[in-house]
């Protein structure tokens, strides 16, 4: 179960696109949420990476080396 509040101008919107196309404000809701959530997901997985860079927990290799590496260097 989730409540949220929305602005009133937005609450509106979201009444009529659901009034004018027989569908629930729910089903709006979980929409918005369900083509989001992938990429607010991947943007905090990116923040997380960065900052262990950034304190040196996390190291990073460049194409080159992997390449070389893994037997694919020309």
């Amino acid at each position: 179960m989730l409540a949220i509040r929305l602005p009133s101008d937005i609450e509106e919107r979201l009444n009529a696109l659901a009034k004018a196309t027989g569908r629930t404000k729910t089903y709006y809701a979980r929409e918005a949420i369900l083509e989001h959530l992938e990429d607010l997901e991947d943007i905090y997985m990116a923040e997380q990476t960065l900052e262990r860079l950034r304190s040196g927990e996390e190291t990073r290799h460049s194409l080159d080396d992997v390449e070389r590496d893994i037997g694919l260097a020309n």
